[in-house]
């Protein structure tokens, strides 16, 4: 099992995306608690400010929930539904809009076929099939490596089949971002153009999202240093035969 030791002592390299992921995540909570004490001078609660620019865009078809938990919104394309969490669909504060919104901009991107969107939706069910498999397939490699070497044409298979989903996690990741950003950047478009909230809100709403945005810029770091660890590991254990 050297290869698990090796995997391990690299985790070192993780370090500097596990720090920016925590202040990234940080930033968020911290830009939320403050926005969300700012109101909205309209009062309109987050749904119905979402269920407005919905309409405007033609695309009444889809439904608002409320869902359960804190910041746990989403927007389904499969059911044409967009789910706002308890602190975000009678909200009246510019955050809780500001994120309501944010969901609507993925509705507006599916509806205009944006590419990111697209491509992001149909690797989900592949990244839900792999985060399943990824561990045994490469735990059943390294037996075969354990009892018939490194070399083992049957392991090397695996190990590779292994770096090839961590290669997908990155890819994911790196077509998540722009998909994200474009989404909160026609959030902010959308509440200007409808008059439903002034500029000082509207630099309140742009601090929340670009705090949010920082998550995924995080989760693309950790997943290239995810790669870069794996693939040093079977390298290092090649070098070493």
């Amino acid at each position: 099992m050297d290869f698990l030791i090796i995997y391990y002592l690299m985790g070192i390299i993780m370090i500097p995306g596990i720090i920016f992921a925590i202040v990234a995540q940080s930033k968020v909570s911290s830009a939320y608690n403050k926005m969300s004490k700012i109101m909205s001078k309209k009062g309109i609660p987050a749904w119905q400010v979402a269920r407005q620019i919905l309409d405007k865009n033609n695309l009444q078809h889809i439904t608002i929930e409320q869902v359960p938990g804190k910041l746990t919104d989403f927007y389904d394309p499969k059911h044409n539904k967009i789910g706002l969490s308890e602190s975000v669909y009678a909200s009246t504060d510019v955050a809780s809009i500001g994120i309501a919104l944010h969901e609507v901009g993925h509705a507006i991107q599916h509806d205009q076929d944006y590419a990111p969107a697209k491509i992001r939706l149909a690797l989900v069910p592949i990244m839900n099939f792999s985060s399943n498999i990824l561990w045994p397939i490469i735990i059943f490699g390294l037996i075969f490596n354990v009892f018939a070497g490194f070399d083992n044409i049957v392991g090397q298979i695996f190990i590779w089949i292994g770096i090839a989903f961590f290669f997908l996690s990155f890819l994911f990741s790196l077509i998540t971002l722009p998909t994200e950003y474009d989404a909160s950047k026609r959030a902010r478009q959308q509440l200007e153009e409808s008059g439903a909230m002034d500029a000082e809100e509207l630099i309140a709403v742009k601090k929340v999202l670009n705090a949010a945005a920082l998550t995924y810029v995080a989760s693309l770091l950790v997943s290239i240093l995810s790669l870069l660890r794996f693939v040093l590991a079977v390298l290092v254990i090649k070098r070493n035969e």
